[in-house]
């Protein structure tokens, strides 16, 4: 299984970039699917988060900017991100617990994508 993250790259601050990432493999289940980021010199953090119920957790820092949702159907998450400012200027990743099939049984894998650039100017 493996995530393919799409979207990012330059905003002035007070715009809006959308993220978005796709699941894909052998897939039984996603349960909840995230994005996090690292600036530089910084831990990742959690930006949000949604269960596959629809339940969203938001970073104190994005809460009223950002908005997460998931397509289950095409095993996508997006992130919206609006009224962008130069702190949010991070590497991005996207993360899911993936419920893989395998041959036999079903196996957890909490799955990462490869990063994307956002950079805010001021």
């Amino acid at each position: 299984v493996q995530l393919q993250a799409s979207g990012g790259g330059l905003a002035q601050a007070g715009g809006s970039l959308r993220l978005s990432c796709t699941a894909s493999g052998s897939i039984f289940r996603i349960d909840d699917m995230g994005w996090y980021r690292q600036a530089p010199g910084k831990r990742r953090e959690l930006v949000a988060v949604i269960s596959d119920g629809g339940t969203r957790r938001y970073a104190d820092s994005v809460k009223g900017r950002f908005a997460i949702s998931r397509d289950n159907a095409k095993n996508t998450v997006h992130l919206q991100m609006n009224s962008l400012k130069p702190e949010d200027t991070a590497v991005y990743y996207c993360n899911a617990e993936i419920i893989e099939a395998g041959p036999v049984t079903l196996i957890a894998k909490d799955t990462w994508g490869k990063g994307t650039l956002v950079t805010v100017s001021s």
